[in-house]
């Protein structure tokens, strides 16, 4: 090896040749021998470990594929193996008095086979003594008796696997045992193959077919690179078993069931195993590994499907498209007056000023003529998000989320979490790494206070995958779980633990069950193209569930109902083709930071007493709505960005009772917040709007469980009114809020912006719907429009700069009291004929029309109300004298007199008035306020008081 010497290439060509004898005697000669030796790990050292009769390919069953980091290191361990088994194992034999005397005894090999020195098993194991080696010769043995094994023996298969068959019930009563390259099959006389309840056994290469293993505490095992067909392990109170390397095929039951807390007696085995988990490399991942909780959403779309890679809202697809009535982009155009339609009400035919913060009145007006320009400010409710999310979205643009919602890593996760980090780092009962198991009915079986690991698994082609009941525990890192044929983790009866890092996926129930009171820890999965939902609480069944992707699934992402009641935090909830998240049947849960976008029905869909708590989430591009409350749905739906969706942002249904608040709705193709009830006999939906299905789990509410506990939830108090308050609703394709319901709704202190057609529509309300201290401003057409019947009060609100009228009543039971309306482009007030209305206290103004229109035979009774001039003196007023129905007393209006002059909206203030009206303590969450507006009216004044007036109506 010296300078001179022969080349490096040429030593490892001729090393190639040498056995593993010689390898051993050649790397201790010097260090530089020692690291040539090293250097043959991808030649020599690969093709002793692969030509090993006794080994499998380190990978296998599940990568046999993919190369291990080091083949001398695998091959080392498969070596050792047959030493290790013996490892601090007591001597049966020894003795104090003769343990200074004693001779080290070598160890003999018995050989058992035709022509050789034994015939059968039973007959060498009568003559072995302890660490014996018995060597089998390729054949076929049957024992027709249970055999005994009394001292520790090592039993070997010779040749290949599959060359010896033993057929033979085996009860170890003796401290250690090993047994490699055997295909184990059951004797006539009993199903179980081999049974230990102290001792400690290792297999290893082995074959188990048709039968059973059944180790008890304070036993332990070991089990590497075995196959099980249709064989079931049974560890009953195990302190520690390790399965590692291992198929387990085509079971008919359960292919392991561990069962029973774990004993606290353990025998000499326990710390050397726990000594070997702690030293092989652990699947905790790094940041490196994780790379798919680490990348943004789209490339976490390309990596798991291909086909589906690119999220483009196409234009005639965008939520902001004029096939979804969205409001196009404002551009300056002149100020021509709309036509007014046969309701009297304008449309939307003037540029749209609102996100200037002015009145339009200016826009085509001469500094030599009069004027009136408002000028405030509004400030809905902080959004979720910011930055891109408050703006229009884009025609044509992928999804581009901001980096604070990329998901962290589970190891971040866990960092987070020290509960969890331990949890992770914990063994107990029976570890599984490795294994595949599939084609069969059951994969792993954890029940009566058991405790299992399971790291690095494949469950595929399974009825289930693992269940897990009555107080057991379960920890599953990193396992691959698809095809099953119900789900694919089932918990119940108090089971809980960890379920981190797995890829469950394409799988006939739900991807993670939970029932009766179970409460698990599922962190940082993906849960993906199930065929129903991607998880199911039920039952009272709880559970953390936090920062998962769940995907593409066919029914809801995450299923609640039957009092089940998990927290959902921080999860990307995407592309499932019904529901984000259904809440149903009583379900509960809180629902928090999540990102819920691309969904084919609703983004939160919430039925049937459903009562959660939905907060803090951003619930965007859905091809339907983004909330709904359907049939008898409740719950606190608080702080949620709901955004670009194609339907409505809140679609509310009859009977429900939701608490709607704080939310920023926005950009929504359709409605901002829509309230809709069909009891009336109305059939007709909305226009643009398709009804949805009620959908559950199985169809049947008898398939689940109903032995149910009632819980006080301090989260949600009692609400009797459906309640709208402290939204910003803005820049929605048709009106922000539409209502056409038999039931009452309150609508109080929200932000109306902006919407493509009205702020508030009520079509229909035979109980009160109460409207108060509302900003509702910039709207395409009327700020406020009551239809027919309709029983509505309007009070306390501003309402500003509307493309159409302030409001219009047809309503046979209007209040308006003490309202601001100024500075519409039609009308302030629109009285319609046959309309039963009360204005009283109100301030009215408007450029281009009368302050207040009243069209044929309405009955109004209009007090003390201030209106002020519009653009020319006619806007004012006009007397009526054959409409006695139409009282009119004690109002004024305020015209032009002096270029100097300049009224405000004082004593009071410009309305809305927030800090006066009645508001829950919820609505305060998170600081989370509407403040008032700062409106200001500046006028050039050429006239005074018409105290000789009292009428300031016109009729058309």
């Amino acid at each position: 090896m010296e300078a001179g010497g022969l080349p490096l290439e040429l030593w490892r060509m001729i090393l190639a040749y040498l056995h593993l004898p010689d390898l051993g005697r050649c790397s201790l000669v010097c260090r530089a021998w020692y690291e040539l030796i090293l250097s043959l790990d991808s030649t020599r050292w690969r093709q002793l470990c692969l030509g090993c009769t006794k080994c499998r390919h380190p990978n296998w069953p599940n990568q046999p594929d993919v190369e291990p980091e080091s083949w001398r290191e695998a091959f080392k361990q498969h070596y050792l193996a047959s030493k290790t088994w013996t490892k601090n194992a007591l001597d049966l034999e020894s003795s104090v008095c003769f343990s200074l005397f004693r001779r080290r005894r070598e160890r003999r090999t018995l050989s058992v086979g035709p022509g050789h020195e034994f015939d059968s098993l039973g007959s060498a194991l009568a003559m072995a003594s302890l660490y014996d080696r018995i060597v089998l010769f390729p054949g076929v043995y049957e024992e027709q008796g249970e055999i005994v094994l009394k001292v520790p023996v090592e039993i070997v298969g010779h040749g290949k696997l599959g060359e010896v068959a033993l057929l033979a019930s085996i009860d170890q009563h003796c401290s250690t045992t090993r047994l490699c390259n055997l295909v184990f099959m059951p004797a006539w006389f009993s199903p179980f193959m081999y049974k230990t309840t102290a001792g400690h056994v290792q297999f290893d290469n082995c074959n188990f077919e048709n039968g059973h293993i059944q180790v008890r505490g304070p036993g332990t095992c070991q089990v590497k690179f075995c196959t099980f067909k249709n064989t079931h392990v049974f560890l009953h109170n195990v302190p520690l078993c390790v399965l590692e390397n291992c198929e387990f095929v085509g079971s008919e039951n359960n292919s392991v069931t561990v069962e029973g807390h774990p004993s606290a007696d353990k025998n000499w085995a326990y710390k050397y195993l726990l000594g070997l988990i702690k030293s092989t490399p652990t699947f905790l991942p790094t940041e490196d590994s994780d790379f798919l909780m680490s990348l943004d959403l789209e490339s976490r779309d390309q990596a798991w499907s291909p086909k589906t890679c690119d999220i483009v809202i196409e234009g005639s697809q965008s939520p902001t498209s004029a096939a979804s009535s969205s409001p196009k982009p404002a551009s300056k155009v002149g100020s021509q007056e709309a036509e007014v339609g046969s309701d009297g009400e304008r449309g939307a035919q003037t540029p749209d000023s609102s996100d200037g913060g002015l009145s339009p009145s200016g826009e085509d007006e001469d500094d030599d003529q009069l004027m009136y320009r408002l000028s405030y400010q509004v400030q809905g409710p902080r959004p979720v998000l910011g930055g891109s999310f408050l703006g229009p979205p884009l025609p044509g643009a992928s999804i581009q989320l901001p980096s604070c919602l990329v998901l962290n890593s589970l190891q971040q996760e866990l960092q987070k979490d020290k509960e969890a980090m331990a949890l992770a780092n914990s063994v107990q009962g029976c570890l599984i790494r490795k294994c595949l198991f599939r084609d069969g009915k059951g994969g792993v079986f954890v029940c009566s206070y058991g405790r299992a690991k399971m790291e690095g698994n494949i469950f595929r082609n399974l009825t289930y995958a693992v269940r897990c009941i009555h107080n057991s525990k379960i920890v599953m890192l990193r396992n691959d779980i698809y095809r099953c044929r119900a789900s694919g983790i089932f918990l119940r009866l108090e089971g809980g633990g960890l379920i981190a890092g797995n890829n469950i996926y394409h799988n006939a129930e739900a991807g993670v069950d939970i029932r009766k009171k179970s409460n698990p820890l599922i962190l940082c999965n993906q849960i993906h193209h199930g065929l129903r939902s991607g998880i199911v609480v039920l039952g009272n069944g709880k559970g953390i569930i936090r920062n998962n992707q769940i995907f593409s699934n066919k029914e809801a992402g995450i299923y609640i109902l039957y009092h089940g009641n998990p927290v959902v935090s921080g999860n990307h909830i995407f592309k499932g083709r019904a529901a984000g998240i259904a809440v149903n049947e009583n379900g509960k849960g809180l629902i928090t930071e999540n990102v819920i976008r691309e969904n084919q029905w609703g983004g939160v869909d919430i039925r049937r007493g459903g009562i959660p708590v939905l907060r803090s989430n951003l619930i965007c591009f859905g091809y339907s709505d983004g909330v709904v409350v359907g049939d008898e749905g409740k719950g606190l739906i608080e702080g949620n960005t709901i955004y670009a969706n194609k339907g409505c942002g809140v679609w509310m249904m009859s009977s429900s009772l939701p608490h709607v608040t704080s939310n920023h709705v926005s950009y929504n193709g359709l409605y901002g917040v829509a309230v809709f009830s069909q009891k009336d006999g109305s059939s007709e939906l909305p226009r643009g709007h398709r009804a949805q299905e009620n959908f559950s789990e199985d169809g049947d509410a008898i398939l689940w469980e109903t032995e149910l506990e009632k819980e006080d939830d301090p989260l949600r108090r009692p609400i009797t009114i459906a309640l709208v308050e402290s939204n910003s609703i803005n820049h929605n394709g048709a009106s922000g809020l539409y209502v056409q319901s038999s039931e009452a709704l309150h609508v109080i202190t929200n932000v109306i912006h902006a919407n493509g057609d009205r702020g508030i529509t009520v079509a229909q309300s035979s109980q009160l719907t109460r409207v108060a201290n509302n900003s509702i401003s910039c709207n395409q057409q009327s700020g406020v429009k009551v239809e027919a019947q309709c029983k509505v009060e309007l009070r306390g609100n501003g309402i500003y700069d509307n493309r159409g009228q302030g409001i219009i009543t047809k309503g046979d039971s209007t209040i308006v009291i003490e309202n601001d309306i100024i500075g519409n482009r039609g009308s302030g007030l629109q009285l319609l004929p046959r309309s039963d209305t009360k204005v009283i206290k109100n301030r009215i103004h408007s450029f281009r029309a009368y302050g207040i229109t009243v069209q044929g035979r309405a009955k109004a009774l209009v007090q003390e109300n201030i209106i002020f001039q519009g653009k020319t003196n006619k806007t004012i007023f006009q007397q009526i004298s054959n409409n006695r129905e139409c009282v009119m007393q004690n109002n004024k209006f305020l015209v032009f007199k002096k270029k100097s002059d300049t009224w405000r909206l004082v004593n009071p203030p410009a309305r809305p008035h927030l800090e006066n009206s009645l508001r829950c303590p919820s609505a305060a969450h998170n600081g989370q306020k509407v403040t008032a507006m700062a409106t200001r009216i500046t006028a050039r004044v050429e006239g005074g008081y018409h105290s000789n007036r009292s009428v300031f109506c016109t009729i058309l």
